[in-house]
């Protein structure tokens, strides 16, 4: 197939079993980015143009040459570059294709219609009156590099997007979002879809409606994930719709009146997830990182987990402060262990009792209540009860103690 020794411009997939999609025969633009994806596994490379051997059996991108045969496909990385300054920002689409763009003064409105072509985005820069919105139907990726960003308008970043979303903090750099106050948004930093954090950049997030930061579906924190901040919400520090894992990073939220992380439980009538038991749904996942939760206000969770939550390594500083408040709530089982870290969990229960003032119920403040089971197999747990009535792990169901597990807190089972 491959009879001319010239340079393509490739636009989308095309290598797989011999076979290659020229989309165009011009040359690729300056300093195009592309990935060559090699058994699942891609190389992503700058270009200006591909040299085809005579044969077709091999090509010779960025001074490499690859074996046609052995490369599943090549996709084009398109980037769209978004910078604020004080009360303006601009934009540079690049040659995204199916993108448009619409500014007022530092307000963004991106919309993709295109649904074959990878998309990132880096945002960059300052404004205290400036937002992000974006909607399109494809995964895409979005660079913070060095973004402080405050609206006056709504969220600061809202990812209409139903799709996986990775969120990248790039190395070395410090980034802010924070919201409009009395506005309809759900958060300061909104995702519709899979929220997937890694980059060992910083973020703060402040939310001045309800959460700061919200998710519809899932959240991940990858193990190359910096510094998340939440230093104030109206509501939760961070509300997840589906479920969170988290692998690293550190996390450190207060500020919030209602509780630092909530997990809810997706239902069967939200059209994202056909089947929301095969998705972890309302669980959490802790594999490693550190969790600081400092929990003042009346009646509210550190974490609130409405199924099973399992921990495997991590470190947990939760001070629970409020009338009735709880260090870590979970609606079904608990499984703490060290199979992929160490475990330290510090609980500090210093609330009083909480009575609602219509029912006349009362509630104490807790370290760790847990509905279900809790199973404890490794690591250091230590709860402190110092609050009157306080209590320090409360279990409905049945606990289990093995192996190397140190505990120290009083357990009423």
């Amino acid at each position: 197939m491959f009879t001319m020794n010239r340079k393509f411009s490739l636009l989308g997939r095309g290598i797989g079993g011999g076979l290659l999609l020229l989309l165009s025969c011009c040359m690729v633009q300056a300093q195009e980015q592309v990935r060559i994806w090699k058994a699942g596994n891609d190389t992503r490379v700058t270009t200006s143009g591909m040299d085809f051997a005579d044969d077709g059996q091999s090509f010779t991108i960025d001074g490499n040459t690859y074996n046609t045969s052995q490369v599943d496909s090549i996709t084009v990385v398109h980037t769209v570059s978004v910078t604020y300054a004080g009360e303006t920002a601009t934009i540079d689409l690049g040659h995204a294709p199916g993108v448009t763009a619409t500014v007022d003064g530092g307000h963004v409105s991106i919309i993709s219609t295109n649904e074959k072509n990878e998309l990132e985005f880096v945002l960059q820069g300052a404004s205290t009156q400036g937002s992000l919105t974006y909607s399109g139907p494809l995964k895409c990726k979005f660079y913070l590099n060095g973004l402080d960003l405050t609206s006056n308008r709504g969220a600061a970043l809202d990812i209409q997007c139903g799709k996986r979303v990775d969120l990248i903090l790039c190395p070395g750099t410090q980034n802010y979002l924070t919201d409009a106050p009395g506005g309809e948004q759900k958060a300061a930093l909104y995702c519709k879809g899979h929220l997937e954090v890694e980059g060992s950049g910083s973020l703060t997030v402040k939310g001045n409606t309800k959460h700061a930061i919200a998710t519809k579906e899932y959240m991940q924190l990858k193990k190359s994930t910096g510094n998340i901040t939440v230093t104030g919400a109206v509501s939760d520090a961070m509300h997840i719709g589906q479920y969170f894992l988290m692998s690293g990073g550190t996390l450190t939220l207060s500020g919030q009146a209602s509780d630092g992380i909530e997990v809810e439980t997706m239902t069967l009538s939200d059209d994202i997830t056909p089947n929301p038991d095969k998705e972890d749904n309302g669980q959490m996942f802790i594999k490693g990182g550190s969790i600081s939760i400092t929990v003042a206000s009346d009646d509210v969770k550190g974490i609130k987990v409405p199924g099973n939550m399992t921990i495997t390594g991590g470190t947990f500083n939760i001070t629970a402060s409020g009338a009735g408040s709880k260090g870590i709530s979970v609606g079904e089982n608990m499984l703490i262990n060290e199979d992929d870290n160490t475990t330290l969990i510090q609980i500090r229960a210093t609330g009083g009792t909480y009575e609602d003032t219509v029912t006349e119920e009362e509630s104490r403040c807790m370290g760790i209540k847990v509905k279900g089971n809790l199973t404890i197999t490794a690591g250091t747990v230590q709860v402190a009860n110092t609050g009157s009535g306080s209590r320090g792990i409360k279990i409905d169901g049945t606990y289990t103690k093995s192996g190397t597990a140190v505990v120290s807190a009083s357990i009423k089972n």
